[in-house]
């Protein structure tokens, strides 16, 4: 957060979405003229901590939708806040009989700045889905039961359905690191995060030996294997692992691939450099785990995950460096 949101900012983003309250208040520190709305909403004993920050709550139902007037009405103030609206994804957000319960409350409206009505689409990431179209509709139907107010739907897979979808705002998440937003089809972002792991050693093994954690792995020919220092404890899944008769995730080394052998250990994996030149593949090198020659789109595949998951579980001991910031 501390090196990324300066930049958008520097790039023309006014308004930041975070997930928790937490998140908000560090997030208000780095840039003191943002708006800055909390997706978790007004949760119990919270709402002081909205007001001394300056953060503007989604407020996801009409009990929260009280509480913040409730608020506004005893600071004296038209607080602002977003109302988030379930248009038929049934996660978070006011259901339609909650908004026909609010609408009609004339009081409750006027005692705080609505800023800002959202939904949030399911389907998105399937271009052709039924779902969003109906979704779209639902959103407009029920908005306009509500004051008059900016409007949001689209997420990174939104922003590609086009205009209709768009509104006054749209909320780019995996888009922002170049990740793939729909399911099928060429990714029209740039992937921006790379990873690596060193090596720590080469080793020979001989054809018949076996690999790693519970001999999963049999050699079938004469090797050379090299130990790298990165591990599920890193966020590299130990679904990655790959056992006799599979064949999953290949990491690169320059141009030069190399697969994944054997169990992911907490801290090691095990790769074939049998291919690779001796004078690349030796001890103290990096290895290509995310970058050109491989996608994160790709490494969630061989997970069984999506890349949202492989991107936020990369861990805390990998060193950060930032370019271009």
């Amino acid at each position: 957060m501390a090196q990324v949101a300066p930049v958008l900012a520097r790039s023309g983003c006014k308004t930041f979405f975070v997930a928790t309250l937490g998140e908000g208040k560090t997030l208000r520190k780095l840039l003191p003229d943002a708006t800055i709305y909390v997706f978790a909403g007004l949760m119990p004993a919270t709402a002081g901590h909205y007001r001394k920050y300056d953060l503007r709550p989604v407020l996801n139902s009409s009990e929260e939708i009280r509480g913040w007037a409730a608020l506004s009405a005893s600071e004296g103030v038209k607080l602002p806040c977003a109302v988030h609206i379930d248009s038929g994804m049934n996660r978070l957000g006011l259901s339609a009989e909650e908004v026909d319960q609010v609408a009609a409350a004339g009081d409750l409206w006027s005692a705080f700045t609505l800023s800002l009505v959202m939904s949030h689409l399911a389907c998105a990431d399937e271009p052709n889905h039924p779902k969003s179209e109906a979704q779209r509709k639902t959103f407009d139907r029920l908005r306009a039961r509500l004051p008059k107010a900016l409007a949001s739907l689209a997420n990174s897979a939104g922003i590609l359905l086009g205009r209709a979808y768009t509104y006054d705002l749209v909320r780019p998440g995996i888009a922002l690191y170049g990740g793939k937003p729909r399911r099928e089809g060429e990714n029209p972002f740039k992937p921006v995060v790379h990873l690596k792991g060193r090596i720590l050693q080469v080793r020979k093994a001989g054809a018949g030996e076996t690999i790693g954690y519970g001999a999963t792995r049999t050699l079938k020919r004469a090797s050379r294997i090299a130990i790298v220092s990165v591990g599920y404890a890193d966020g590299f899944f130990r679904s990655l692992s790959i056992e006799d008769g599979r064949e999953g995730l290949v990491v690169y080394i320059g141009a030069h691939a190399a697969p994944i052998l054997g169990r992911v250990s907490m801290d090691l994996i095990t790769v074939d450099v049998t291919d690779v030149p001796e004078q690349l593949a030796r001890r103290g090198e990096w290895v290509e785990l995310i970058g050109p020659n491989v996608s994160a789109q790709e490494f969630a595949h061989h997970a069984g995950t999506i890349d949202y998951e492989v991107l936020t579980n990369l861990g805390p001991r990998a060193f950060r460096r930032y370019i271009g910031g």
